[in-house]
């Protein structure tokens, strides 16, 4: 069962605050009894359960990080697209092969949730998990810290195919390797 954030929490404090304003009839006690609960909501596409088919070990260099001594945020990127090339070798993809074929993929959006912060010389976990979602290949990636294996990033990259600057809905050779049926829930 996912946990609820802080968000979540003060979100649904103040909805069931409203509501008591509104009917002043109600008990004190009515908030245990409230039939909504934040578990049910999705505010965050980043809060779906996955199972990681991939993940990579790496280690956090000295010019990575700023003057506060930790990751520059845009070098979370750089970790996540390296763990999405070497899964994507792994699977005998190419982006060199692909984009020679005329296919390309890009980003076309990124959400990434900063939990707690990388340090030089830290190691660290990079995991994915891949879903076809309409025409976007869509990655959800974890990034840990691996002395403690405490989350640092979540991530939602959707990312789509272009066939000589063209979207395309899908490749079913790419598709193929990319969707092991091995893979399945």
């Amino acid at each position: 069962m996912p946990r609820c954030n802080n968000f979540a929490r003060r979100f649904f404090k103040t909805e069931r605050l409203k509501r008591k304003t509104e009917n002043d009839k109600k008990d004190d006690n009515d908030d245990d009894n409230d039939v909504r609960s934040p578990l049910t909501f999705n505010l965050s596409p980043l809060t779906v359960p996955l199972k990681m088919i991939h993940e990579i070990k790496l280690k956090v260099r000295d010019y990575e990080c700023d003057l506060q001594g930790i990751v520059n945020n845009a070098n979370y990127q750089h970790y996540l697209e390296h763990a999405r090339h070497e899964f994507l070798l792994e699977r005998g993809i190419s982006f060199a092969q692909m984009h020679e074929d005329g296919i390309d993929a890009v980003v076309a959006r990124i959400n990434m949730e900063f939990k707690t912060p990388l340090r030089s010389r830290d190691e660290y976990v990079c995991k994915l998990d891949v879903k076809k979602e309409g025409v976007r290949i869509v990655f959800y990636q974890e990034i840990y810290r691996a002395s403690d294996n405490k989350l640092c990033v979540k991530a939602k990259v959707d990312s789509v195919l272009v066939q000589n600057g063209r979207l395309i809905s899908s490749c079913p050779e790419l598709e193929d390797k990319l969707f092991d049926s091995s893979d399945a829930f």
